[in-house]
């Protein structure tokens, strides 16, 4: 009794969830036409509730056992609530692949198979239509490469049936039979695959919004990061040389206005997407601001021209290796090194300083957060980057990147997915 009381609950829930995902289709489907969308025709999720109008193929043996004109009534009565009882339990569990490959199911599905056979072989007439019905219910099981031959055995068995009992007449039931078990496999098969790859569609849009949720605060890290030391430095030099020299100090002072226009500018750029750095503006601005730290620049670059990508990669590097070295290193000389062939280039920013402090550039140290998210953008673009101390002392950045296209064609997808 325990049990039963359970199934009706659990029957209850299912038909409440199935009311609810029909009316939340019906409501999108209604925003969209009010929205002018084009709307799309999936439909709630497909259940055993969607199986069950086909009952009423059942009828014309119901009204036979109502009329009197089936023989052994209450046997004929039984078998049919037998039936229409396993037929329901069958559907029900066809829509999810543990329940649909139980043990369980397969023997409801047999005992529907043997009672059918007994039903239409004592009977005969319109009791040959629970051979459709048992197709629905075994084309609602049946996935894979091996429908076609259950089809067909099915209903070989229905049509030979029906010819015991009802001779040509058992053509109809054959193809009634290999009819409703094809189209019923055929129909859930093609729903389940639409419905995921609707589910791999959200879930590559969800990983193409992280993906530039995750770019954007990368690079919204350098470019204020950069951008704020500069100005900071600026500002201790301005306040360092306004008592000895006002038009210095001035100096100074003009530049922090220009970075702060040139920052204006840059978060702009990046908020709408179309922010591309220059290798050569990057190293102009480290020379700036490796001056007014007090930090001597040193500049070497040789190699052929890059790419676009390439650059904007290598200026990245260097705006926040140089950051690290005004913030931390009290270094007295930078050198920055840009070394090309036809392959590879290579970048390094080297400092003479202290060292990276005790937590190391993996934590919130040097350049913790920003080194990773490079690290991470270069391995993106098949490139590397390591960073840690130098051999006697200071801390170099090194990067490797193959010379080409600066990002991966799984980031250009992803990327124009977010668009």
């Amino acid at each position: 009794m325990t049990a039963l009381k359970d199934r009706w609950r659990a029957w209850q829930v299912a038909r409440d969830e199935w009311k609810a995902e029909n009316a939340r289709v019906k409501a999108e489907q209604r925003a969209c036409r009010k929205e002018g969308k084009p709307v799309e025709q999936l439909g709630p999720q497909l259940n055993g509730f969607t199986m069950l109008p086909w009952l009423l193929m059942g009828l014309g043996s119901f009204s036979n056992l109502v009329q009197g004109k089936t023989p052994d009534p209450w046997i004929g009565g039984i078998a049919l609530l037998t039936f229409n009882s396993l037929y329901i339990y069958v559907v029900f569990r066809a829509f999810r692949k543990e329940t649909r490959e139980a043990a369980s199911t397969r023997v409801a599905i047999g005992l529907m198979t043997v009672l059918t056979c007994a039903l239409a072989g004592g009977y005969g007439g319109s009791w040959l239509t629970f051979f459709p019905l048992l197709g629905l219910a075994v084309g609602a099981l049946a996935r894979g490469h091996n429908i076609g031959r259950i089809g067909l055995g099915l209903s070989v068995l229905g049509g030979g049936v029906g010819a015991l009992r009802e001779g040509w007449d058992a053509i109809s039931v054959f193809y009634g039979t290999f009819l409703s078990t094809m189209v019923t496999a055929a129909i859930l098969s093609l729903a389940e695959t639409v419905r995921e790859l609707r589910s791999a569609r959200e879930e590559l849009a969800r990983q193409a919004v992280e993906k530039e949720r995750l770019r954007f605060s990368r690079d919204l890290h350098d470019l204020l990061g950069h951008t704020l030391s500069v100005i900071v430095v600026k500002s201790e030099a301005a306040r360092r040389l306004a008592p000895r020299s006002m038009d210095a100090a001035l100096e100074q002072i003009t530049d922090i206005e220009a970075v702060g226009r040139q920052a204006l500018t840059e978060i702009r750029e990046a908020v709408t997407g179309y922010r591309e750095g220059s290798l050569a503006t990057e190293l102009d601005n480290a020379r700036s601001a490796l001056t007014a730290a007090g930090i001597e620049p040193v500049v070497r670059q040789s190699g052929p021209p890059l790419s676009a990508q390439t650059e904007a990669l290598l200026g990245w590097i260097v705006r926040e290796a140089v950051t690290n070295a005004v913030r931390y290193s009290a270094a007295g000389t930078c050198v920055i090194t840009v070394e090309g062939t036809a392959e590879r280039v290579r970048l390094r920013v080297v400092d003479d300083g202290a060292g990276p402090p005790a937590s190391g550039a993996g934590g919130s140290g040097v350049g913790g957060t920003g080194l990773k998210g490079l690290a991470e953008r270069l391995a993106t673009a098949g490139g590397s980057l390591t960073a840690g101390p130098g051999a006697r002392s200071g801390f170099t950045v090194t990067a490797e990147l193959p010379v080409g296209e600066g990002e991966s064609a799984r980031d250009a997808v992803l990327t124009e997915a977010t668009a």
